[in-house]
């Protein structure tokens, strides 16, 4: 596994209009007036949790990791996760146009898939970009187009509650570092919670099931139980420090559809919960 480690990085990353001022009349709707339903950045996009969807690149298009996405705050910068490394980049838009200037990305060992499409979107997002948004029955959908023609295109989506969904565990965290998981074990281990205040999943070798009593933001696990299968050592790996996470009195912590639980003794997991699950 390899630790996270902050860097100030040249990518020009997922960023948004937080700041820019809608033209013409009736600028608190967020229409541009052509009829298209296509409207301008603007202080509407504020607040709004963009998953990322796709990434075409001359002419090739990419689906997005699972978890990548971008929010965007009031003051200029734009926060969110590129699939496997978070990241911060600060923003300029001037009507539709969206300037990207350089950003802070952590820098996280990932499958090389997701390695690879963190690098083209890099490319990608960089300088001036166009962003218009369409409606949808279900939500919003955003399209950022650079000058070569390549885009990015991100969604709407409500947040993901915490029982009832399966959470995909996608990291490690001990003593406020976070790592990787195990080569070969990224997407085995899984939890959820039922509202009966049950919790069940699979530990990266064995399934499991016990107790997970939610009390503000505390969860309390009670003892696990679970299937006895010897497996490869990263899944064993991963099993035993999922075991020392989900025990006693733990913190956790929802970000839209991400998942944090914490212990008392500073081992901790991330997880994410698929898009529109």
């Amino acid at each position: 596994m390899r630790k996270q480690r902050m860097a100030v990085s040249v990518l020009a990353l997922l960023t948004l209009a937080a700041c820019g001022t809608e033209s013409g009349s009736g600028a608190g709707s967020g229409d541009s007036g052509d009829g298209s339903g296509t409207v301008r950045t603007g202080p509407s996009l504020t607040g709004v949790h963009w998953t990322v969807s796709s990434l075409t690149v001359g002419g090739k298009k990419t689906a997005a990791p699972a978890g990548a996405h971008v929010e965007i705050g009031p003051e200029g910068r734009a926060t969110g996760n590129l699939g496997c490394n978070r990241f911060t980049a600060d923003v300029e838009v001037e009507g539709d146009k969206v300037t990207v200037g350089p950003g802070t990305t952590t820098e996280m060992g990932c499958e090389e898939d997701v390695q690879e499409f963190e690098k083209a979107m890099g490319r990608a997002l960089n300088g001036e970009l166009k962003a218009a948004v369409a409606s949808r029955s279900d939500g919003k959908t955003l399209t950022l187009t650079t000058a070569q023609g390549d885009s990015i295109v991100l969604t709407s989506e409500p947040p993901a509650p915490l029982t009832g969904t399966t959470w995909k565990v996608t990291g490690l965290v001990s003593g406020g570092a976070a790592a990787s998981l195990p080569a070969g074990t990224e997407k085995k281990a899984h939890l959820t919670f039922g509202k009966d205040g049950s919790v069940e999943g699979n530990l990266g070798c064995n399934t499991f099931h016990g107790k997970a009593v939610v009390s503000g933001s505390a969860l309390t696990f009670g003892p696990i139980a679970s299937t006895r299968k010897m497996c490869a050592d990263p899944e064993m790996e991963l099993e035993r420090a999922l075991l020392g996470v989900l025990e006693g009195k733990t913190a956790y912590e929802i970000e839209h559809r991400s998942l944090s639980i914490e212990a008392k003794n500073g081992k901790g997991l991330a997880a994410t919960a698929p898009a529109g699950k």
